[in-house]
């Protein structure tokens, strides 16, 4: 029995239709696949974004409550010798609700960074691709 040497493609001549779809799904299927997986990634990376984000917000309401808890504290101690009480009452106050201010801001504008939650970054890609895709159907049906 005698084995004939495989021909490379550029031996055996044009490639027919069959064999130019095959290749066309099988190249399809992997980018489909890459930019799923880039889709995935960046949907991971603004996840862990809104949980800083959330973390930080949870921060605020409890800095909040410690604020609470020194207004309690604050009423008793020796502040209340060296300032009038309620003057001492209002400026613990203003500087722990400021803190909470400040951290529930940052928190807030790490969620509204991270939104929305769409990976544009993939889109963009996939976008592109199919511009490539139809560019180059667009430049074959005219050479």
């Amino acid at each position: 029995m005698q084995v004939s040497p495989e021909k490379s493609p550029r031996e055996a001549g044009p490639a027919s239709t069959a064999d130019l779809v095959q290749t066309a799904v099988s190249q399809i299927s992997t980018l489909v696949r890459a930019e799923l997986n880039l889709a995935k990634a960046e949907m991971l990376s603004k996840g862990k974004q809104v949980g800083t984000g959330g973390g930080l917000v949870g921060a605020a309401g409890v800095l909040v409550l410690y604020g609470i808890a020194l207004l309690l504290a604050l009423a008793v101690v020796a502040l209340a010798l060296v300032w009038p009480v309620w003057l001492a009452l209002v400026a613990v106050t203003v500087a722990v609700f400021a803190a909470a201010g400040v951290a529930g801001l940052v928190g807030k504008q790490k969620i509204t960074s991270a939104t929305p939650p769409v990976p544009s970054g993939a889109l963009a890609s996939v976008h592109d691709d199919v511009q490539a895709v139809t560019d180059a159907f667009r430049e074959g049906r005219h050479s």
